[in-house]
């Protein structure tokens, strides 16, 4: 057994199997577990996927949303235990990989069409 293989094995006890098929253009929800003093909470924090990362235990998303007339971009590991859930909301249909173009655009220009050819 060589060291990429024993790696896989030690990386599959700690992988979420409840997640969703989350495609790049999804608007999702995305539940991030926050600690306020002693109290912790799930905030909800919805969005556009923008761009998917693969690698097994190290899969990342990161989600787009305007808020107050600022786009935030936020980054999120999809094994993490601080990501309670992820909901898809709405399939976006796109036609590239990364859509970065967005950051440069404003209002309805960041829209994106509807795909229905994929379930929820």
């Amino acid at each position: 057994m060589n060291a990429e293989a024993i790696i896989r094995s030690i990386e599959a006890e700690y992988l979420k199997s409840d997640l969703p098929e989350i495609y790049v253009g999804d608007s999702v929800e995305v539940g991030v577990k926050i600690k306020e003093g002693a109290k912790e909470r799930v905030q909800p924090y919805k969005g556009t996927v923008i761009a998917m990362r693969n690698g097994g235990i190290n899969e990342t998303i990161t989600v787009r949303k305007t808020f107050q007339g600022v786009g935030v971009e936020r980054v999120f590991l999809l094994n993490s235990p601080l990501v309670s859930y992820i909901k898809v909301e709405r399939r976006g249909r796109v036609r590239r990989a990364k859509l970065y173009y967005l950051r440069d655009r404003v209002g309805k220009a960041t829209r994106i069409k509807q795909r229905f050819d994929r379930p929820l």
